[in-house]
């Protein structure tokens, strides 16, 4: 059996007397979406930090296709191929949208040493970054500055530039957030149709999102993994229910 995709050992971080994270060992395996859920105050937030780089661990390890990265920089670990989206969208106002997907397209060609041919750069660019709109029912939305689509949107641009950089693990950080239920239903089917493709590790608290996507979930308490398994295993697991009251997040 191949290494997971992605891999965590004993995760510790402490925030002077807190302990946030507490020798948290989970992994994430090729093709499947694996959720973590987790009440207020568990420790979610803490352990995104960790796995990007933009948090240091106190103790443990990370391990990306079997490299330990854990004492890499958020930019190496993008580098080797893991991307996220945020709770709050991290978007500039004034581009307009294919602008984004046009940038990180071209990051995307710079990172991997693709060529184009000469003058035929920005045709190209143009031309795949609107196939990916396409895909996310944003291409009407081309030319229209960040500023002035609605919150749904910006999340399913955020998600696509992520995916232009065609990564090898993907992290959501709660991508149904502020959602109303016609765009929580759009974004779980878009990312339900990634299943088998990408690796992601889900963070969201829509927990009709969570039973509908994941293949297995993980639960967080106090800074503590206290259960993994598949999604109706955990739905009936008696220390989950008593544990994750399923009101608040972090």
């Amino acid at each position: 059996m191949s290494a997971p995709r992605l891999r965590t050992i004993e995760l510790v971080k402490r925030f002077g007397g807190l302990l946030a994270t507490d020798r948290v060992s989970i992994d994430v395996q090729e093709g499947e979406i694996h959720a973590l859920i987790g009440p207020n105050g568990a420790g979610k937030t803490t352990l995104i930090g960790q796995l990007t780089g933009e948090l240091r661990s106190d103790a443990g390890k990370v391990l990306l296709d079997g490299e330990d990265i854990s004492r890499l920089s958020a930019a190496s670990r993008v580098r080797r191929g893991m991307a996220r989206t945020f709770q709050i969208t991290q978007l500039l106002p004034e581009y307009t949208v294919i602008e984004h997907l046009r940038l990180s397209l071209l990051a995307q060609a710079r990172r991997t040493g693709r060529l184009f041919g000469q003058g035929s750069r920005d045709a190209e660019l143009r031309r795949t970054a609107l196939e990916r709109l396409e895909a996310a029912d944003l291409a009407h939305l081309a030319e229209v500055r960040v500023a002035e689509l609605s919150h749904g949107q910006r999340k399913q641009l955020e998600l696509s530039i992520a995916l232009a950089l065609e990564p090898r693990l993907l992290l959501l950080d709660e991508p149904m957030a502020g959602l109303g239920p016609a765009e929580s239903l759009a974004m779980t089917e878009r990312l339900g149709r990634l299943r088998g493709r990408l690796p992601m590790l889900l963070i969201e608290h829509d927990m009709d999102a969570v039973f509908a996507l994941a293949d297995r979930v993980s639960v967080l308490v106090s800074g503590a993994c206290i259960a993994t398994g598949p999604a109706e295993q955990i739905r009936n697991d008696a220390r989950v229910r008593q544990a994750y009251l399923g009101d608040g997040d972090d």
